[in-house]
């Protein structure tokens, strides 16, 4: 496993901690809203910067803080490469004791400018030069809070389906059928491409990567989860009809109870994955997975498949992490110019040379390309770097993810975000798991959900 893959594990788990310690944090806090009234980007970067949460850089973290070591050479970047922990940054926040930079999941970022605890970047950007068009769309919407800018983004894995084409062609079932924008060929595709073993699922037709995934299908079917107020609308009648649609293919495969116990026997990140063994005919995987795939087992034949919207356009949404600059930071000015020159082009192109010397000298490893969050750098280092693997499958896999990076969504930023996504996942499983109907599961998880927002905007205003 790569130290990205690490990481995007460690993100999952550490969501459930964020929760317990961000209602300590907003208990007292009594700040409301930073202004970054009182914070100066202007200054020039010198003196020590604090950054916090960049742990265990690999080729292309290493390649870019050292570009950015670079270009600030009057500063002494002292770097805590411990990995974020909400529990940490709520004792942090309490004593005062800040870092002058934190990286966290975009996700986080919302919750956080709520309470008040991290400072808004537009004036940041102004000063270095840089806007909003510099990322994508996307994650910048999951980075903005009450119309300002609180987060540099940076990755941004979009989803795609991979399909394992020789079960297609025994199965009879075309590419074109694995269409999510086409309900009833679909499912008829799963059910096709589904088998059993003793009444247990013994390959998937499509593995739907629930429920984490269920924001993907939510809003490509042009529902919402957050609205512009950062309000939840988990209940939102599209969600309802995507739910009904996902419990009948997941029951069409044997019900959630048997699909997951299932996936869990997956050896994800070895030699004898899913893929290798047939215990998937295709799945939603993040762009980060054909790196895997490439290294543990390069001989698949395997094809991508854009996740589609209900108009049949290629559909993604956001993901990725973001630095922040909390309040009290001691040196912003450098925080500022810190992040921005790590995620600058010329900081990519950097890491997208590191990259390609490593791969090239590692026979067999295929270069599936860095995608970063800001265009201009995946165009480039695409055009340089990502080159023919000698692999029909992968260079067309490699290709689809391209394709459709350029059209995510954010799943919007709220006070509650990580409590709206918890509620969603958690009526997700109870409908998959025919213990409330789609409609009750989600009305359910709207309320808790509200109660949350409604907590946490009340005490983002003491």
């Amino acid at each position: 496993m790569t130290k990205r893959q690490c990481a995007v594990k460690r993100s999952i788990l550490v969501g459930t901690a964020v929760l317990s310690a961000l209602a300590l944090t907003a208990c007292g806090n009594g700040r409301g809203a930073a202004t970054g009234g009182d914070v100066d980007f202007s200054a020039a970067p010198t003196g020590v910067l604090k950054p916090w949460g960049f742990e265990n850089a690999d080729d292309v973290g290493q390649a870019r803080l050292d570009f950015a070591a670079q270009q600030l050479g009057d500063v002494d970047i002292q770097i805590d490469k411990t990995a974020f922990d909400a529990q940490k940054f709520t004792a942090a926040t309490a004593s005062g004791q800040v870092p002058d930079v934190v990286q966290m999941s975009a996700r986080f970022v919302g919750t956080y400018a709520a309470r008040g605890l991290i400072v808004p970047l537009d004036e940041c950007f102004a000063q270095q030069g840089v806007s909003n068009d510099h990322w994508y769309e996307s994650v910048i919407g999951d980075v903005t809070y009450d119309d300002k800018v609180y987060g540099v983004p940076q990755f941004y894995q979009p989803p795609a389906i991979i399909v394992n084409s020789p079960l297609l062609e025994q199965a009879g079932v075309s590419i074109d059928s694995i269409d999510t924008s086409d309900r009833p060929t679909l499912l008829a595709a799963a059910k096709a491409l589904y088998a059993e073993s003793g009444g247990n699922p013994a390959t998937l037709g499509l593995d739907p990567a629930l429920p984490g995934n269920a924001g993907l299908w939510m809003l490509g079917a042009g529902g919402t989860i957050i609205d512009d107020e950062g309000r939840p609308t988990i209940d939102d009648p599209k969600n309802v009809e995507t739910l009904v649609f996902l419990k009948e293919l997941v029951d069409a495969q044997g019900g959630y109870a048997g699909v997951k116990s299932f996936i869990d026997t997956f050896d994800t990140f070895g030699a004898e994955n899913q893929y290798v063994k047939n215990q998937v005919a295709a799945q939603i995987n993040q762009q980060w997975y054909p790196n895997v795939l490439a290294e543990n087992s390069p001989q698949l034949d395997l094809r991508a498949v854009p996740f589609k919207d209900a108009n049949g356009d290629d559909f993604s949404v956001a993901s990725g992490s973001a630095f922040v600059i909390p309040v009290g930071s001691a040196n912003p000015a450098a925080a500022c110019a810190w992040m921005v020159n790590l995620t600058s082009t010329d900081a990519w192109m950097a890491a997208g040379k590191a990259r390609a010397d490593n791969v090239a000298a590692e026979p067999g490893r295929i270069n599936t390309g860095l995608f970063t969050g800001v265009p201009e750098a995946d165009e480039k280092i695409r055009d340089e770097y990502v080159v023919a693997t000698g692999s029909e499958s992968f260079d067309q896999i490699i290709s689809t993810y391209y394709d459709v990076v350029g059209n995510g969504k954010s799943y919007g930023s709220s006070a509650a975000g990580l409590e709206i996504q918890t509620e969603l996942e958690n009526a997700v499983v109870a409908a998959l798991n025919g213990e409330k109907s789609p409609a009750d599961a989600l009305a359910d998880g709207q309320a808790a959900a509200e109660r949350a927002y409604d907590e946490a905007t009340s005490q983002s205003q003491r």
